[in-house]
């Protein structure tokens, strides 16, 4: 199951009709309601950005759309649909969340209202913050009250001179809500908060220590972005529940992930200093946002996050909180409280979870796109890194073939076995991994200014990123190459230091896809241990193999031009140059 809530855009007005069908069928089925919408009227809505459109593994399954009244005083959620057959899934509440958090992020001063004959709606509006009012109290626009003529009890409305209906009406005042302070930065016993869970040392400090000093509720998540085994998952599971988490959520976003970053990652050929694939620097902004959009779902007061003060985690999860959910409250016991290692095992074992974190040496982040590995080495600017650090080890001495191929830069199959991106990642680390491939230690700049340092293996990102820009040298022209050297490492570096939700991103995500149109091909690569060798590529886009034909042979023939030509050519190339040589001499 795949629950998908979004702003809606322009692609999306071919739903706009069948949207306004279900409405009427809904309102005909419940004798109440407006029973009529115009699709032309539901585009309008979807073209600007003014409505939020469900889906359900894929399938449209609901919609939501908002308006404004009297000079944006007002704002009205409406439309609210979840089709027939989607229902009693939690779905009309998720999208009731998304247009209510559209409306305050476009129209923050504006009071939302809402009329309705659905008690669940009802329930979940008075959730947000929603008051029952009187028809009086919302807006008196003459356009949105005609818009209730279609009604099937318009007129019981006007019978009782537009003051009251079977509709109630709710409204929410930003205005109450910000004189009441203690909602927006104070918590309370008992309040409900979702905690970032992966089952280390620090989250279970967390975890213990907001149930047992804080005396709050805590529900905690795990996003799943390809770091964990099923039996690993089930693990964490009853670890939270035992330490005390009244509930516990896995979710899985390997392939949105992949979707959403991995792909643009390849398709830049994006190391990070020419050296580090952003194994977990790309995977902890996707964690986030989707541990942002499950607090939303459940109604959570605050997040909380087991980040350090001095790494970079803390301003990922911290920015993605304040973008998605700025109305929550956000939580990092061990950040805020500069509690040590030592004091947070100590602390656990006092209160009986007893668990041998003091026996690990290395901290191991592992994910789809690569593991990093930390330890007393990279606190230094001089320790090697020993080979037993490693989580992976050499396995395999004899060399092996691969071939990877590509269509539109996206991997498609591996030793001409075909299956998905993700599948295919998940192979060549298998494969690769055996060999020690893909072990480096990264030096660079942190978010915070200051320089660190880690291992990593990884061995599946090299070798993809290597071989994609391989390929790319064959088929771009030398400006593609260029500029995409340019805009990829701008993408890099944004999205290491926490900035992917900048639009920027998106438009440079737009450049990067329109350059991979041609980017398809194989490449054959050997695999050795601790290295690989790019032996070439097949394509009938490859630029070099196209010029043999009629135009010349490298350090060879040529067919296009003559010798008086490049005579000629070269001539004018340099003439600013003997310009300037020229000058030059007479001024000396």
């Amino acid at each position: 199951m795949k629950i998908k809530v979004r702003v809606s855009h322009e692609e999306d007005t071919k739903y706009a009709f069948l949207i306004c069908e279900k409405i009427k069928e809904s309102a005909k089925i419940r004798g109440t309601g407006i029973a009529k919408k115009d699709p032309e009227y539901i585009k309008s809505k979807m073209i600007h950005g003014n409505a939020v459109i469900a889906f359900f593994d894929e399938k449209l399954a609901g919609f939501s759309y908002l308006e404004t009244f009297q000079n944006e005083e007002f704002v009205v959620n409406s439309g609210l649909i979840v089709f027939p057959e989607f229902r009693k899934q939690g779905l009309a509440k998720i999208i009731k969340i998304e247009i209510f958090k559209l409306s305050r992020e476009k129209f923050p001063n504006s009071k939302i209202f809402s009329i309705t004959t659905s008690n669940p709606v009802i329930k979940i509006n008075t959730e947000l913050g929603f008051k029952p009012v009187s028809f009086s109290e919302l807006t008196h626009s003459e356009k949105f009250w005609k818009g209730c003529q279609s009604c099937a009890n318009f007129d019981i409305l006007t019978r009782n001179q537009r003051k009251m209906c079977l509709c109630t009406g709710l409204l929410y005042n930003p205005y109450m809500n910000k004189n009441n302070k203690k909602d927006k930065s104070s918590l309370s016993t008992g309040d409900k908060i979702v905690l970032a869970y992966s089952g280390g040392l620090d989250t279970s400090y967390c975890l213990k220590y907001l149930i047992q000093e804080k005396k709050y509720e805590v529900h905690t998540v795990i996003i799943n972005t390809g770091g964990f085994k099923k039996d690993e998952l089930l693990k964490i599971e009853e670890r939270a529940l035992s330490i005390g988490s009244k509930s516990h959520k896995t979710i899985d976003a390997i392939e949105e992930y992949y979707q959403n970053c991995i792909k643009y990652l390849i398709f830049g050929n994006i190391l990070k200093n020419n050296t580090y694939p952003l194994s977990v620097s790309s995977e902890r902004i996707f964690q986030a946002i989707k541990i942002a959009q499950y607090a939303t779902y459940i109604q959570a007061k605050a997040i909380a996050h087991g980040s350090t003060g001095a790494g970079n985690d803390q301003i990922r999860f911290d920015i993605a909180f304040q973008i998605i959910c700025p109305e929550k409250i956000t939580l990092s016991p061990i950040r805020d409280m500069k509690v040590s290692r030592k004091e947070e095992i100590e602390y656990l074992q006092d209160k009986g979870v007893s668990i041998c974190w003091d026996q690990a040496k290395y901290s191991i982040n592992k994910g789809i796109w690569g593991t990093s590995i930390g330890g007393k080495e990279t606190l230094t600017s001089y320790h090697d890194f020993p080979e037993e650090a490693y989580p992976t080890k050499l396995s395999r001495k004899k060399s092996e073939n691969l071939e990877l191929e590509f269509e539109k830069g996206e991997l498609v199959s591996v030793n001409q076995e075909r299956g998905k991106p993700i599948k295919n990642i998940i192979k060549i680390e298998k494969i690769a991994s055996e060999f020690a491939i893909g072990r480096g230690i990264h030096i660079g700049d942190t978010i915070l200014g200051i320089k660190g340092r880690v291992a990593f293996e990884a061995s599946a990102a090299i070798i993809i990123i290597k071989a994609h820009h391989l390929l790319e040298k064959h088929i771009l022209t030398k400006w593609q190459l260029y500029w995409k050297e340019q805009l990829s490492n701008w993408y890099g570096m944004l999205l290491h230091e926490a900035q992917y939700l900048d639009p920027v991103m998106r438009d440079i995500e737009k450049f990067l896809k329109s350059t991979q149109e041609r980017l398809t091909g194989t490449v054959d690569v050997i695999l050795y241990p601790y290295r690989f060798h790019l032996v070439g590529i097949k394509s009938k886009f490859d630029l070099m193999t196209s010029s043999h034909y009629n135009m010349a042979q490298y350090g060879e023939m040529n067919y296009a031009w003559t010798a008086e030509d490049v005579k000629g050519f070269t001539k004018i190339l340099s003439n600013q140059m003997k310009m300037y040589h020229n000058l030059n001499k007479k001024e000396k």
